[in-house]
């Protein structure tokens, strides 16, 4: 059964950090992609991040440059750096892999950035 289960969530100011983490089980975690998705309030759900199992990564443009996504293959962990944080970057991230032509999706953790 493949578990996608987020932390790290939290209620900051504007120009604040936060640093969140997936940890996975079910999945060989060392050969997916894993993503990081956020759906704010009447919003649909977007891509924030994805790493490769090589370490590659992408990034949407409202958060290249300020977010960072990593990877630890050993504790099987997925964490999104997030720094200058915006009002705008308010929403429930949610982690994500496909696997095996399957979407699995975490329940999310909650960011909230006040002005």
């Amino acid at each position: 059964q493949v578990w996608l289960v987020e932390s790290g969530g939290g209620l900051v100011e504007a120009g604040s950090s936060l640093r969140l983490s997936c940890k996975a089980s079910g999945i060989n975690f060392s050969i997916n992609t894993i993503g990081w998705y956020r759906q704010a309030p009447d919003k649909q759900r977007e891509l924030v991040a994805t790493i490769s199992s090589g370490g590659s990564t992408n990034y949407s443009a409202p958060v290249k440059d300020r977010f960072t996504i990593s990877r630890d293959n050993v504790r099987r962990t997925v964490d999104l750096q997030m720094n200058s944080l915006r009002p705008e970057d308010t929403a429930v991230y949610y982690c994500h892999v496909n696997f095996r032509d399957r979407d699995y999706w975490g329940r999310g953790t909650q960011v909230t950035v006040s002005s």
